[in-house]
């Protein structure tokens, strides 16, 4: 099968949509499919990969969004959605990619639309209040539902937003991790004298630093551990249109913003190398950096409103937005050993072989079906 995946806003580096993306493409290449990938980039490219081939058409920067792109031309990007004649159209932006939804029911292609963000949330970070951006994504869902044969969640918590409306051509499919690569055997003595001593305790923030996301949290929850008579010091590793701020801000904490992680074996050191990981984003529709800490054995606090309870589980605190410092304390307060056991043991829970089943099925591809 020839499944043809269009992306935009996808970070030239980084990015749980770039990893998501990666890992589904080796995966469906591992089952024997032929996977394309189309993206934006600064300029266009073509090559051949092990997650299949990528095309990278020439993208708008996306303003205030610290690196994002976007591919608008419709018509450059129908002549090459005609010209690879896809088995399966699987679609990762629902505001600039609705339309190939259409593309896809005049050409007689399966399509599925993957929801990797919550609108309602979205809106509402925009300043919108809670009744109006629960109207205006109801309205939106419901026309990216009537587009595509099958709405793709990664979450319960994020198929509510559609569940709430009636869909019924709806699939949960949890994303996974690469289990080898993220490991407590990642843990850096080097990486933990660098930042903090044996005594003090090491919490580290891995993300994108925009406002959704709030990062600003994370120092909140440092300045109130310190009140309190905690030893902490935050690590922050990520990049995005908040970091001017947030620096001035770490200015007078013990803070540390580390270069850009482009090796993924260096973000596996430094989550295995922390005592506590912060997810503080309150509309994570699934929470890969928070999967991958727990992978590498370190317990997570996550906003309990965002859908990474559901990913955490027990293998971490789930806390109101405003309360990080005191989920920090509930985890430390657990023998190390048994909160690193059940971290990993939770993330177990979500291979990468078992999502790209999950997504496989979302495009009624059986498995073991090959091309």
């Amino acid at each position: 099968m020839r499944v043809v995946r269009v992306a935009n806003f996808v970070m030239p580096r980084s990015g749980g949509l770039r990893t998501a993306l990666r890992a589904l493409g080796e995966g469906y290449a591992a089952a024997g499919h032929e996977p394309i990938l189309i993206r934006p980039g600064a300029v266009a490219g073509d090559e051949l990969t092990e997650q299949g081939r990528i095309i990278t058409l020439p993208g708008v920067p996306a303003p205030g969004t610290g690196g994002y792109r976007v591919v608008l031309g419709r018509r450059r990007l129908t002549e090459l959605l005609d010209d690879l004649a896809p088995d399966r159209l699987e679609a990762s932006d629902r505001f600039t990619l609705r339309w190939t939804g259409r593309w896809a029911v005049e050409r007689g292609v399966p399509s599925v639309m993957i929801s990797h963000e919550s609108l309602t949330g979205l809106l509402r970070v925009a300043g919108l209040g809670t009744r109006l951006s629960r109207d205006l994504a109801d309205r939106f869902n419901r026309r990216t539902a009537r587009a595509f044969d099958t709405v793709v969640c990664t979450t319960g918590w994020a198929a509510e937003e559609f569940r709430r409306i009636g869909v019924t051509n709806l699939a949960v499919a949890p994303l996974g991790v690469d289990l080898d690569l993220f490991n407590p055997g990642s843990y850096d003595p080097s990486l933990r004298a660098r930042y903090a001593t044996e005594a003090q305790v090491l919490l580290v923030h891995c993300g994108r630093l925009s406002p959704e996301k709030r990062p600003d949290r994370c120092f909140d929850a440092l300045e109130d551990l310190r009140a309190r008579g905690i030893d902490a010091v935050l690590v922050v590793a990520g990049d995005g249109p908040l970091k001017e701020r947030l620096m001035r801000r770490a200015a007078r904490l013990p803070a540390h913003f580390v270069d850009f992680v482009n090796e993924r074996s260096a973000v596996a050191a430094l989550l295995a190398t922390a005592d506590v990981v912060l997810a503080p984003g309150p509309i994570e529709t699934f929470g890969l950096a928070a999967l991958e800490a727990l992978a590498c054995g370190t317990p997570v606090v996550v906003d309990a409103a965002s859908a990474l309870p559901e990913v955490v589980a027990t293998a971490g605190a789930a806390v109101p937005g405003a309360t990080f410092a005191e989920g920090v304390l509930d985890v430390l307060a657990r023998p190390e050993t048994a909160r690193r056991v059940a971290a990993r043991e939770r993330a177990e829970c979500f291979s990468w072989p078992v999502a790209v089943a999950g997504f496989l099925a979302a495009h009624r591809i059986p498995v073991g079906v090959r091309s």
